[in-house]
């Protein structure tokens, strides 16, 4: 079974961010795009080309079924621009080169809307369902290099940016876009550093730096069982109509 060792947060501030998951533990960078071979574990493989495998949600007691060899990592280079879903009529793009793996999960908000994986996902896979009562892909952790730069997922205007407080004690960027896609709705994205942008910027999906790299975070965490040890940091990317009143939370706060 899947052992989520950290799924919620306490102490978001204003509102701003709903943390449903938190990052992985650092681990080496890929050096470029071509076959690397270490002396050590892990060995890591960049490809351009990836199979797209959908790994359909398990039962509440079955975990999904994607074995990672833990000295291999395979990683596929995305050239900027590249679209990996869609969320109704908002398309999403990498915000990083290269990319491990996507984790489709339960967001912690009533609004988000469900994504649909696109042909060029990476190893796309839905994780085991964490009892929120939404949508089975309603957020994604996309688990990347953990030295890049970190572009817009989506082109539009920031609406909120700034740090919020993950388990009370932990400093988190966070960026709130409305696509031009569908305005008056908003894109998410949060666990990364170094925040490039501020409230009325424009951004260009694969285009604006939003933030310097992905954040180092001490836990483990849903997505880091289906990818190689050590584990990659991932990013966090929701939609959110906001016209949706989320229940009110049943924990408390800081």
């Amino acid at each position: 079974m899947i052992s989520v060792l950290a799924t919620a947060c306490a102490g978001v501030g204003a509102a701003d961010v709903t943390v449903a998951d938190v990052a992985g533990r650092a681990a080496p960078v890929v050096a470029s795009a071509s076959t690397i071979t270490t002396s050590t574990p892990p060995t890591i493989t960049v490809a351009t080309t990836m199979s797209t495998t959908t790994v359909a949600p398990p039962s509440s007691t079955t975990a999904a079924s994607t074995a990672v060899d833990p000295g291999t990592r395979v990683v596929a280079t995305h050239e900027w621009g590249t679209p990996f879903a869609t969320a109704i009529d908002v398309t999403l793009y990498y915000p990083a080169t290269h990319v491990e793996r996507i984790g489709f999960h339960e967001a912690g908000r009533d609004g988000a809307r469900q994504m649909d994986p696109l042909p060029d996902a990476t190893r796309p896979i839905t994780l085991e369902s964490r009892n929120r009562g939404t949508g089975s892909r309603t957020a994604a952790d996309i688990v990347i290099d953990p030295h890049s730069e970190l572009r817009s997922p989506v082109t539009g205007t920031v609406i909120r940016s700034g740090t919020y407080i993950l388990y009370c004690k932990y400093t988190d960027d966070f960026v709130v876009i409305n696509p031009d896609a569908h305005p008056g709705w908003e894109v998410k994205m949060f666990h990364f550093q170094g925040l490039t942008v501020a409230p009325g910027d424009r951004v260009e999906a694969g285009v604006t730096v939003v933030g310097n790299n992905p954040a180092v975070l001490p836990f483990e965490s849903q997505i880091n069982e289906f990818t190689a040890n050590p584990s990659w940091d991932h990013v966090h990317i929701e939609v959110i109509d906001p016209s949706i009143p989320n229940r009110p939370p049943s924990g408390g706060g800081c």
